[in-house]
């Protein structure tokens, strides 16, 4: 077998994590349209069902992904994305913290608004 098939089996990865760590996934099979990791590599656990997927999150890179999608953006510098990217990712965050009993940050919601 090729290399070449061999590594189009593998899961695609950025920066060492799948896209369900991402608080945006413009198209699964391009990691370069991946955005806001929030997750640890304990993710891998969670996608084969070990742990739940709300004991996987790095808060923060959770806080810096809130941050990001603000107007003021992380940094200065708010995520490249769509309105409707932007309220799937809030509202994705923010169930992040629902489950994990931590107080929603006003910046999700006032984006779920």
């Amino acid at each position: 077998m090729s290399k070449s098939k061999i590594e189009e089996g593998l899961p695609k990865l950025k920066d060492g994590l799948p896209h369900q760590a991402f608080a945006i996934v413009g198209d699964v099979d391009d990691p370069e349209t991946w955005k806001l990791p929030h997750h640890t590599r304990v993710i891998f656990r969670a996608i084969k069902g070990k742990i739940g997927h709300y004991k996987t999150t790095d808060w923060e890179h959770a806080a810096a992904a809130v941050a990001a999608l603000s107007r003021g953006g992380f940094r200065g510098k708010r995520v490249e994305a769509t309105a409707q990217q932007i309220l799937d990712a809030a509202k994705h965050l923010m169930r992040h913290y629902q489950e994990n009993k931590k107080p929603v940050p006003d910046t999700l919601a006032a984006l779920v608004e």
